[in-house]
């Protein structure tokens, strides 16, 4: 295995709880680096556009697979869907 690749230890939903998942993705967003995150405002305005989404399912964009919270908070990531909500 190469040294620079990082390994899932648990990656499998089913092995987490809902809450557990929920807090990882929180902590993980909030440990992105200040110049890759948006900030706060952009951020709620982001997930307010994609909470009304119709391809919106249990936290993942159907359109692309991501995670929405996450995408969101990235400044490099954009809307998939076609017009952009945001």
């Amino acid at each position: 295995m190469s040294e620079g690749l990082r390994v899932c230890r648990k990656c499998l939903l089913e092995q987490t709880s809902l809450e557990e998942y929920a807090d990882s993705l929180k902590t993980y967003i909030e440990n992105l680096n200040e110049e890759d995150r948006v900030d706060q405002k952009l951020y709620e305005e982001r997930l307010e556009k994609c909470a009304g989404c119709k391809n919106l399912l249990s936290g993942m964009c159907r359109l692309c697979g991501c995670f929405v919270e996450l995408r969101a908070a990235l400044k490099v990531r954009k809307c998939p869907d076609l017009p952009r909500k945001w």
